[in-house]
C-alpha cells in the first residue's frame, strides 16, 4: 500500500477521539442485565448469543445499524462477512469485505475498538454499495481472546456519537461473547468426541455379532462340504483366517502406529473382504467377480472402503445372493470426471418381492462413512432378481 493510499486510509479513522469524548450516560444496571441476558441464552439457546449480542450493542449505543462481520480464513488473505445485521444495512447481511482493506482488518490488527468517521470516502467497495457511513463503531471480537472471530460494528447517523463509555461497554460485552462462544465450542468438541465413542462402541457390538453369525454360517458350509472332520478343521480354519484377515483391514488404525504401510489396491482389499463370504467350486471357480482399474488407497480410505464392503458381504450372506449356493456377486468399478464409481451387483439369490422397510445398524453405518468421510454417495436398487448398490466417490478423497 502506498504512502499516500495509506495517509487516506489514516485519515478516516479518529479513535483517539473516543478518549476525549466522555461518556454521556453509564448504565450499569443496563450492562449488567445484558451480560444475564446472554449468559441465559448460552445455556439454553447458545443459537441466539451472536443475534442478541448484535441487537444489544444497537440498543445500549443508540446505533442506526450493527452487525458482525465474521473472519473467514478462505480464500487467503481472508475475507469478513456480514452476520446478524440490523438496522438501515440489513439488507446487505451474507455480504464479503475484504481483510486487508476495510475498517473490520484495521480493527482486528490493532486489536482494540476503533473509530471511523465517513469510512466511504476512502473504502470504494463501500462507496460503489451507496452506503454512508457518518460514524462507526468497531470492536474486535475473539473466540476466549484468541482465535479472531471478527468484529461488531455499529453506525451512528451522526458524527460525534460514540463515546468512551460506548467503547468501553462493547468491549467488555464483546469480551464475555468471546468466552461464551469458546466454552460453546469446547462442549461441541466434547459432545463430538462422545457422539464418537458412542458409534465406535456400536460397531464393536455389531461387529462381534456379525462376526459370530459369520463363523456360524462357516462351520454349516464347511461341514456340509467336508467328508471327514479333519478336512472340516481345515477348511473352517483357513476361512477363519481369511476373517481375521480382513477384520484387519477394517480396524481404525494400523497395529504398528507410525511404521510405513503400502497403499492398498482397490481390487486386493475388496478381495480380502469378501473371501470370509466365498465359497469356490471344485474347479476353482469363485462366487465373486472383481473388475476395474488399479486405484491405491490411503490409510483412512483403506478402513472405510473396507469397512462399507464388510457391511455389504455380510448382509448378502445372511439375507441376499450368498444364502443360496447358485448366488454371486459382480463388483466392478470405473474412474470418470474425479469420481470412483463402484457397482455391487447380486445375482442368484432369493426373489426380493418388496424392499426392505427399514435398514440395519450395518447399512446405516455404511451409509454414514460413504458421506461424512468421503463426501460421497451410497444409494440402494432392490431389483426381482437382486441387490444393486451404487457408490461414487470423489477421487481426491481416496489418498488420505
Amino acid at each position: 500500500m502506498s504512502q499516500t493510499v495509506e495517509s487516506s486510509v489514516a485519515s478516516v479513522f479518529i479513535t483517539d477521539e473516543l478518549e476525549r469524548r466522555p461518556p454521556k450516560k453509564t448504565d450499569y444496571l443496563q450492562e449488567k442485565l445484558a451480560l444475564q441476558d446472554l449468559a441465559a441464552r448460552m445455556a439454553d439457546r447458545p443459537e441466539e448469543v451472536l443475534p442478541r449480542f448484535v441487537d444489544l450493542a444497537m440498543e445500549m449505543t443508540g446505533g442506526v445499524s450493527s452487525g458482525l462481520s465474521l473472519f473467514e480464513e478462505n480464500p487467503s488473505p481472508g475475507v469478513f462477512r456480514w452476520q446478524y445485521l440490523r438496522g438501515v444495512l440489513a439488507p446487505f447481511n451474507g455480504a464479503t469485505t475484504p481483510r486487508n482493506f476495510s475498517p473490520c482488518g484495521v480493527t482486528l490488527d490493532r486489536n482494540g475498538p476503533v473509530l471511523s468517521v465517513h469510512p466511504e470516502r476512502v473504502y470504494d467497495w463501500i462507496a460503489d454499495a451507496n452506503i454512508t457511513v457518518p460514524e462507526v463503531l468497531l470492536v474486535p471480537l475473539y473466540l476466549g481472546g484468541v482465535a479472531p472471530l471478527g468484529t461488531l460494528w455499529i453506525v451512528s447517523d451522526k458524527t460525534n456519537h460514540f463515546d468512551s463509555g460506548h467503547a468501553r461497554a462493547m468491549t467488555e460485552l464483546a469480551a464475555f461473547v468471546g468466552i461464551a462462544l469458546r466454552m460453546l465450542r469446547s462442549e461441541q468438541r466434547l459432545q463430538s468426541a462422545l457422539d464418537e465413542q458412542e458409534m465406535l462402541a456400536k460397531e464393536m457390538s455389531h461387529r462381534v455379532k456379525n462376526l459370530f453369525a459369520m463363523i456360524g454360517g462357516m462351520i454349516h458350509m464347511s461341514a456340509r462340504a467336508s467328508a471327514t472332520k479333519e478336512e472340516m478343521a481345515a477348511m473352517l480354519s483357513g476361512r477363519v483366517m481369511a476373517l481375521s484377515n480382513a477384520h484387519a483391514l477394517v480396524r481404525r488404525s494400523f497395529a504398528a502406529s507410525g511404521s510405513e504401510q503400502k497403499a492398498p489396491d482397490l481390487a486386493a482389499l475388496i478381495r480380502a473382504i469378501v473371501q470370509p463370504h466365498d465359497d469356490p467350486s471344485g474347479d476353482g471357480g469363485s462366487r465373486f467377480r472383481v473388475e476395474g482399474p488399479s486405484i491405491l488407497f490411503g490409510e483412512h480410505a483403506t478402513n472405510g472402503i473396507a469397512l462399507v464392503f464388510h457391511e455389504l458381504a455380510t448382509n448378502a450372506a445372511k439375507y441376499g445372493a450368498l444364502t443360496l449356493d447358485e448366488g454371486s456377486v459382480t463388483v466392478t468399478w470405473r474412474l470418470e470426471d474425479e469420481k470412483l464409481t463402484l457397482r455391487w451387483i447380486e445375482r442368484g439369490g432369493p426373489d426380493i418381492e418388496t424392499p426392505p422397510e427399514t435398514t440395519g445398524f450395518g447399512s446405516t453405518l455404511a451409509h454414514a462413512t460413504i458421506v461424512r468421510q468421503f463426501g460421497g454417495t451410497l444409494s440402494y436398487e432392490w431389483q426381482r432378481t437382486g441387490l444393486s448398490v451404487t457408490i461414487v466417490l470423489p477421487v481426491d478423497r481416496l489418498a488420505a
